[in-house]
């Protein structure tokens, strides 16, 4: 699940005792052609542990179709308030080792376009210069700026960072103002730019992971607070938080990831109710209200492949 987080320490062991800056890169390959031959799609009919909606406001959830999905990984979905620009994280193979998949030329954020109720083909987000390692993921878009994390050539440990879309693509990618010793993950920021919502194991949470909220005065983000009223002692975190800053989406893991939904009101959060089940983390919505989220494939403790789905708001 927090496959960025706990497998970039081996990244950059591996990214600083290399130079590829001096071999002349190769074209990309296509993402699909190193998926193995022998990793079988996996479809709903023969899921061991199909999602399942908790909740009368949700049909259950369905797979996204071909281009979107794959025998490979999907993971980390970020929808756009539109519902029609869909960021992936992929890599062809989720036991591979991240020393590998930073040199495959394929693991890293897609992109896919809907029109009408069809999708692109997968788009590369790339968000590195040339020539140099990076590992990218944990996408986030607000406007037109993304927020990623890294872990790459030149610096030392995981980082923000951000992008800027420009001229049909994301350029001008520079190390984000946040303080690393906040552990950072998957972050959210409000469609108003006024709060920060992350997860994070430091000092004074509940649990392993515990969401946290920073607020932003006069352009700085100030000490992050706990959000003690939907942290438990299991591991919280993978925020989104809807355009009208009404509803709070996480993922609790108690055995498998779970997603939990909070409501805003009177300003306050409320205790968090259980939406989604079996292998169900890391939501995204858009306007609509449809969720879309990872679903992992497991059989005998052992993850198999994982893809994006969707379930739709009655």
């Amino acid at each position: 699940m927090n496959k960025i987080s706990l497998c970039f320490p081996i990244v950059l062991i591996w990214i600083g005792a290399c130079s590829p800056q001096t071999a002349t890169p190769a074209p990309p390959p296509d993402r699909e052609s190193l998926i193995p031959s022998d990793q079988t799609k996996i479809t709903p009919d023969i899921d061991i542990y199909p999602p399942r909606s908790m909740s009368d406001e949700f049909a259950d959830p369905v797979p996204l179709p071909y281009p979107v999905n794959t025998a490979g990984a999907e993971d980390s979905a970020f929808i756009l308030p539109d519902g029609k620009t869909l960021y992936v994280w992929f890599t062809p193979n989720p036991n591979q080792p991240p020393e590998k998949q930073v040199v495959d030329g394929v693991t890293g954020i897609y992109v896919f376009y809907k029109n009408n109720e069809t999708w692109s083909g997968a788009e590369r987000v790339l968000l590195q210069d040339p020539g140099k390692l990076s590992l990218d993921g944990c996408e986030f878009v607000l406007d037109n700026r993304m927020w990623f994390c890294a872990a790459r050539e030149g610096y030392s440990g995981m980082h923000w960072f951000t992008a800027d879309f420009v001229n049909g693509s994301w350029q001008n990618w520079t190390l984000a103002d946040f303080k690393p010793e906040y552990e950072v993950g998957e972050l959210h920021i409000t469609a108003d730019g006024e709060e920060l919502y992350f997860h994070s194991p430091r000092p004074g949470g509940k649990g392993e992971y515990d969401i946290w909220v920073s607020n932003n005065l006069n352009g700085e983000w100030q000490e992050p607070v706990n959000l003690s009223v939907v942290n438990s002692s299991y591991s919280d975190g993978w925020p989104f938080i809807t355009q009208d800053g009404s509803e709070l989406w996480f993922t609790r893991i108690i055995g498998a990831p779970e997603l939990w939904r909070s409501r805003r009101v009177n300003g306050q959060w409320t205790e968090p109710e259980q939406m989604f089940v079996h292998f169900a983390g890391e939501a995204s919505l858009d306007n609509d209200g449809n969720v879309y989220f990872t679903h992992h494939f497991y059989k005998d403790n052992r993850m198999l492949e994982a893809d994006i789905y969707v379930a739709y708001r009655k």
